[in-house]
């Protein structure tokens, strides 16, 4: 990371939801790379999360603070909005990363199931923004970045509450973009495919266990079912194009939906 790039998000504070593990961490920490101050939340290890977090701080120099929100809790979320302006001041940068995943047909989906994963992949998002933009607009600038999914561009079987909440959160940031246009603050969605992180590195050695195969053909095959290239996406690409979108260079880029899917939804 240049002095220059680290210099463009000096001073910012930067909330991202869902960033104790996988491409929440890769955002945040590429966010606090870029000299933004950082507020972590997401479930996990007390333990491991205080080190993950004492360890960023330590290595970039910026503020770095953790909240435990329920992001499926309305008034846990405005409770974390207030918590995030006393650690930093006004929050310049959200990041709505939180997600949880669920697999059944509809006709066996668990209503709370249903209910749960609208709540943290949609709601939560709504959240979060409705309590930033006023503050966005006060200062003049304000950087709204949702992670969403190749699942908010195609949909799978099994998959009707992540599909939803995920063609939902595509939704919700184009409007967003209209509403603030004119403030000095652009939304954007992210749309990964596979992404590896630990999550998926231990599904494929399951995977490969149970069928006595490698590991890396396995994963090959996972992959290239959907992603043409045959690669998964890097955590690291999904935070470097976050830090790109909440930078000046991207302030005429709001209302885009970017896929990183290696290629899936151009098929």
């Amino acid at each position: 990371m240049s002095e220059l790039n680290r210099a463009e998000l000096n001073g910012k504070g930067a909330l991202v939801t869902g960033s104790t593990s996988g491409i929440g961490w890769a955002i945040a920490r590429a966010l606090a790379q870029a000299g933004a101050d950082v507020l972590l939340n997401g479930f996990g290890d007390p333990g491991e999360i205080e080190a993950r977090r004492a360890g960023l701080q330590q290595e970039t120099g910026v503020r770095v603070h953790y909240d435990g929100a329920d992001m499926s809790n309305g008034d846990d979320i405005a409770r974390l909005m207030d918590e995030a302006a006393g650690a930093f001041g006004p929050i310049d940068i959200v990041v709505n990363n939180a997600g949880i995943q669920h697999v059944a047909p509809i006709e066996a989906f668990p209503a709370e199931q249903w209910d749960r994963i609208i709540a943290i992949n949609l709601s939560s998002a709504f959240h979060t923004i409705r309590a930033a933009l006023p503050i966005m607009r006060e200062r003049g600038w304000g950087r709204i970045v949702n992670v969403a999914s190749t699942h908010g561009l195609v949909a799978s079987k099994n998959k009707s509450a992540y599909v939803a909440a995920k063609h939902g959160i595509v939704g919700l940031t184009k409007t967003v973009a209209l509403e603030a246009a004119e403030d000095g603050i652009t939304a954007n969605a992210i749309c990964p495919g596979f992404v590896r992180t630990e999550l998926v590195d231990r599904q494929i050695a399951a995977m490969a266990a149970e069928r006595g195969r490698e590991t890396d053909e396995v994963a090959h095959e996972f992959v290239s079912e959907k992603h043409p290239n045959g690669r998964f996406v890097k955590p690291e690409e999904v935070g470097a194009l976050a830090v790109f979108l909440c930078s000046d260079a991207a302030a005429s880029i709001t209302g885009a939906v970017m896929p990183m899917d290696g290629g899936w939804i151009a098929q």
